[in-house]
C-alpha cells in the first residue's frame, strides 16, 4: 500500500470513531513513523509503506480510536522553540501556556532567580532556559516524581540540562530561604473538582488528574502558594499564573488579599481570561 493510501484510510477510520482533527492525527503519526514534518508528507504519497510500518500505523490508530490524544500516541509534542517528549506523566503542553512563557520573558532582564511550579514536561522551564536573557537560577518543581523523572528527560534531550534545577517537591513548602526568587510561574491545576466528569475524554481519562483538579473551587493551588511565594519573593517579585476563564476576578481579589499588587489578568487567543500576574511591593 501506498503512503498517500495508507494516511488517507487512516484518516477515514478515525474520522469514522469520531477522533476530532482524524485528518491531521493520520498525517502526525505517519510523519512520525516517517521522520519527517507533515509538510513533507507529499514526497512519501507514492511510495510503498513497508509492513512493520502499516503495523505501526495500525498500533497508533487503534490507540486514537479508543480516545487517546494524538501528542501522547507519538510521544512527542512542540512547545515554542522545542520539541518535547510528551506521555501520560504530565499534561500536554498547550498554546495557551506558550503565551505564558511571553509574558514572564517580557518581564525579565537578567540574573533573575525563577521557580517554575508544577512543571510537568518542563515545558516553561526548559522554554525559559532557552530564550531568558542570562537568568541566574531557573528551578522546576512538581510534587510527581514521574512528572519531574519526564522534565529530566526532556532538559536532556533539549540539551539544556546543565541550565536547569528539577526537583521533585510539593510546591515551594521546601524552600527555606527568605526573600531569594525574582519570579514565581506556573500552569497550576485550576479545574473544579466537579466539574472532571464533564471534560472530554481524552482530557479526563488519560491526562494526570493531579494536573488537572483544583480543588472544589478550582483555588486551591493559589489559595496555597501566594502564601508561600510572599516569603520566597524578593521585593518587586513577580508571580505568573494561568488560570481558568471564569477564575479572572477572584483570583484578582485573592492576589490583593495577600498584599500583592499591579495585578493584571490578561486574555488568551479566544478572548477569554487565562493569565494572572502580580508584583510584590
Amino acid at each position: 500500500m501506498l503512503w498517500g493510501e495508507v494516511i488517507g484510510k487512516t484518516a477515514h477510520y478515525l474520522e469514522g470513531k469520531g477522533v476530532a482533527g482524524a485528518q491531521t492525527a493520520a498525517e502526525l503519526l505517519a510523519a512520525r513513523l516517517l521522520k519527517t514534518g507533515r509538510g513533507f508528507l507529499g514526497g512519501f504519497a507514492l511510495k510503498e509503506a513497508p509492513e512493520p510500518f502499516l503495523e505501526a500505523m495500525r498500533r497508533g490508530m487503534a490507540r486514537l480510536a479508543a480516545g487517546e490524544p494524538v501528542q501522547y500516541v507519538i510521544g512527542e509534542w512542540d512547545f515554542r522553540r522545542l520539541t518535547l517528549k510528551c506521555d501520560r506523566r504530565a499534561l500536554i503542553p498547550r498554546p495557551e501556556t506558550e503565551e505564558l512563557v511571553s509574558l514572564v520573558l517580557k518581564s525579565l532582564k537578567g540574573g533573575e532567580v525563577v521557580i517554575d511550579v508544577g512543571t510537568g514536561t518542563g515545558a516553561i522551564v526548559l522554554s525559559l532556559a532557552q530564550e531568558a536573557p542570562s537568568p541566574k537560577l531557573l528551578i522546576g518543581t512538581d510534587v510527581s516524581e514521574d512528572a519531574i523523572a519526564l522534565a529530566r528527560e526532556n532538559a536532556e534531550r533539549t540539551g539544556l540540562g546543565d541550565k536547569v534545577e528539577l526537583l521533585a517537591m510539593d510546591g515551594l513548602e521546601e524552600f527555606d530561604e527568605p526573600q531569594f526568587v525574582d519570579v514565581i510561574v506556573s500552569n497550576p491545576p485550576y479545574i473544579r473538582s466537579a466539574d472532571i466528569a464533564t471534560l472530554s475524554p481524552q482530557v479526563r481519562d488519560f491526562e494526570p488528574r493531579l494536573a488537572l483538579d483544583g480543588g472544589e473551587n478550582g483555588l486551591d493551588f493559589y489559595e496555597r502558594y501566594l502564601g508561600d511565594a510572599l516569603n520566597l519573593l524578593k521585593p518587586g517579585g513577580r508571580v505568573f499564573f494561568e488560570i481558568g476563564e471564569d477564575q479572572g476576578e477572584p483570583v484578582r481579589e485573592l492576589m490583593a488579599s495577600f498584599g500583592f499588587s499591579a495585578v493584571e489578568i490578561g486574555r488568551d487567543f479566544a478572548g477569554h481570561d487565562r493569565y494572572a500576574s502580580a508584583v510584590l511591593e
